[in-house]
């Protein structure tokens, strides 16, 4: 056994010699072989660049292909030839020692590259050849008797030797005479190809003007015309050629003959289906990819009137789990199986599956009647999914979330279809999962809605669109304003003012809460720098403190403390005269590292307040461990003391807690005050302040000095 070689050169010319090995004996040449691989060396190493190469060059690889023509390999089957070897050595000889798929699919781009190259210089190459036979016949037409046989030497050697198919028929079709490239072509005879007039030639594949360019021709209304065409061989095979017909005059220009010339473009026809199937199919699955589904659903959408369509868009639950614990090789074994499932799912006309990527899938049905097909497609696809799927000797369950579109063609584009069927597969997922849903317009804009709110949140903070609204707190014994909860605002260009609930859980979602959260705390703080310094000039009673809240993403930062220390710092302002608020929830369950931060900034001075207390399910003996020295009662409790009479239970409710609360040395304070009964109520039953419209909407940080003032001045 011989020994593999050793380098990159080594291989460089392993490969040149199977090339030269595999061409020489179709090539019209006076070196030896030896001398012949010498040639195409620099060749081989040029293949070599460009299949390494970071950036695709195509036209390099033309190049490579005119300079077969240039080293004489003109028959066909030395371009077949070079092919084949290009195909089976060039990676596994010049690709190196990573990953072959990316060098497979680049070889099969420099195969076609170097195959059109070739073409176009065979091509330039025959059309000299042409000329020069056509010169040749009428200089053999108009030259006197003694030299008329030197003539039709020169005509006879251009004709024979030439590596192009070449005929010539008179005007009534008849064909007189054809080169040996030519029969080889066909597989026919000398004879054989004779007796056949142009005519027999027709083909189902002919272009619509075929015939009638040929028409023209042979009535002497154009000199030549030039397109590709079929031929059918006597094997039942079909010969693809780029066909030259033109038209021969005689001394006096009237039409006499037509010469036809052939190229043999059967073999890069084949190599273009293939590249073109690759480019279109998914490499894994073999399912069609988001280009060639892309021009089915715009096909589809551009139908006439009363087609209609329907689309579903299925995600996999859970398949990054599976990825993540058993591999992706198992995961691509999942993803095979689930796409024989899906393909057998679509299999009536008007409909097809393809693979979007990842673990997404689509399903297209089209036609009159796809309200009620695309129903029946979305079950046959989730039925399909409920039989695990065994790999590697485990029995995987599938799941998958379903998204469909349905509706009439020619009302949407095909990216509005497709983000339809997105958002709606994504809110099947919120829901569960392993279901499907139908798309819905309203929800649909809700979720571009959402988008685009998300996308402008960062340049939102940076030109200045927030700004900060003040609720009072008030005192339920003497009816003072202690202080503002500040609660933040997005003045947006096209929406208007849009409340926290509609951007603070995008915020908290993309991260930029983090950075809106120290903007506001610095907002506030300096506003309550402002309002003690105002406020102790007119000598109100009590320091104005203010309340902001403060979200789980922001607790868990690691910079929450020293920031705030920072921001107090900068505005000459004492820890007291802030309260952060936390929601229960983000203390269900908190260990000791998350409740670091809140014991660091109480010792500090700052008060911690549990906001939306007795909507969460934390257990009542956690308040001794946290550090809060506020409840803030969640306006579900008071909802009830709207009424008169109040509601009995209600009432026991917050006397407990605030019994409980007092008991721990926690200030009480409640929300959703709306009424002077509620707010009697709630003094009577010992709360220590309270917010709500019965006092004040948020507003103005100047409203609240207003009604401070008043209060002092009382």
């Amino acid at each position: 056994m011989s020994a593999e070689p050793d380098g990159p050169e080594d291989r460089l010319r392993r490969f040149t010699t199977i090339w030269s090995r595999a061409v020489y004996p179709v090539t019209s040449t006076s070196l030896t072989r030896v001398e012949f691989e010498e040639q195409l060396l620099p060749l081989a190493r040029r293949l070599s660049e460009l299949l390494r190469a970071r950036v695709f060059d195509g036209d390099g690889a033309k190049a490579i292909g005119a300079a077969l023509v240039t080293a004489h390999c003109t028959d066909p089957e030395a371009l077949t030839r070079t092919l084949d070897c290009v195909d089976a050595y060039l990676v596994l000889y010049c690709a190196g020692d990573g990953p072959q798929d990316e060098p497979r699919l680049r070889c099969s781009r420099l195969q076609h590259a170097m195959a059109a190259g070739y073409a176009e210089a065979l091509r330039a190459r025959t059309l000299a050849e042409q000329e020069s036979i056509a010169q040749a016949a009428l200089r053999a037409q108009g030259v006197v008797a003694q030299a008329l046989h030197a003539s039709e030497a020169r005509f006879r050697a251009v004709f024979e030797g030439a590596a192009i198919g070449i005929g010539i028929a008179d005007l009534d079709g008849n064909v007189l005479q054809v080169n040996k490239a030519l029969l080889r072509m066909f597989g026919l005879s000398d004879q054989t190809l004779r007796g056949r007039r142009v005519q027999d030639w027709v083909h189902p594949e002919d272009a619509p003007q075929t015939w009638k360019l040929y028409d023209e021709l042979v009535r002497g209304e154009r000199e030549h015309y030039h397109l590709e065409k079929a031929f059918n061989r006597p094997d039942g095979t079909v010969l693809w050629t780029n066909l030259t017909v033109s038209l021969l005059r005689d001394a006096d220009g009237d039409p006499q003959y037509q010469l036809a010339l052939m190229e043999d473009t059967t073999e890069r026809r084949l190599l273009n289906l293939r590249l073109r199937y690759e480019a279109t199919h998914d490499a894994l699955t073999g399912l069609p990819n988001r280009t060639l589904f892309f021009e089915r659903l715009e096909k589809a959408l551009n139908a006439g009137d009363g087609q209609r369509f329907g689309l579903c868009y299925l995600d996999l639950d859970g398949f990054k789990t599976i990825n993540d614990s058993l591999g992706h090789a198992a995961g691509d074994r999942l993803l095979v199986e689930v796409a024989d499932r899906l393909q057998s799912c679509a299999t009536a006309p008007g409909e097809m599956v393809a693979r979007l990527g990842g673990d997404e899938f689509v399903a297209l049905t089209t036609g009159p009647g796809t309200e009620r097909e695309v129903d029946e497609l979305a079950d046959r696809i989730m039925n399909a999914l409920v039989t695990p799927v065994s790999i590697d000797g485990r029995d995987l369950l599938v799941r998958g979330s379903l998204g469909i579109v349905e509706g009439p063609a020619g009302e949407r584009t095909a990216a509005e279809v497709l983000r339809s069927a997105d958002i709606t597969m994504y809110r099947a997922k919120s829901a569960g999962g392993n279901r499907s849903e139908l798309a819905d317009p309203e929800a649909d804009a809700r979720a571009i809605t959402r988008h685009g709110l998300t996308t402008a949140l960062p340049t939102a903070l940076e030109r200045g669109e927030f700004f900060i609204e003040y609720q009072p707190l008030v005192h339920l014994g003497d009816g003072s304003v202690r202080g503002a909860e500040a609660l933040v605002r997005w003045l947006h260009p096209q929406h208007g003012v849009l409340g926290p609930d509609r951007f603070i859980p995008l915020a908290e979602h993309t991260g930029l809460i983090v950075p809106l959260g120290r903007w506001v705390l610095e907002e506030s703080i300096r506003q309550a720098r402002a309002w003690r310094e105002r406020h102790g000039a007119e000598k109100a009673a009590g320091p104005l403190r203010i309340n902001v809240n403060l979200s789980p993403c922001q607790l868990s930062h690691p910079g929450l403390v020293q920031d705030t220390v920072d921001i107090l710092e900068r505005a000459g302002v004492t820890p007291d005269a802030l309260c952060l608020e936390v929601t229960e929830s983000a203390l269900i369950g908190a260990d000791d590292d998350l409740l670091k931060p809140l014991h660091r900034l109480a010792e500090m001075g700052v008060d911690i307040a549990l906001d939306d207390f007795g909507t969460g399910y934390s257990n009542l003996a956690n308040l001794r461990r946290l550090p809060v020295r506020v409840l803030k009662l969640d306006r579900s409790f008071t909802q009830g003391m709207q009424r008169f009479p109040a509601d009995p239970v209600d009432l026991k409710f917050v006397e407990g807690i605030v019994s409980l609360a007092h008991s721990l040395d926690l200030a009480v304070t409640v929300e959703g005050v709306e009424t002077c009964a509620q707010a009697e109520q709630l003094r009577i039953l010992g709360c220590d302040t309270a917010q709500g419209w019965y006092y004040a909407r948020p507003g103005p940080p100047e409203r609240l000095h207003d009604l401070a003032l008043a209060d002092a001045t009382g």
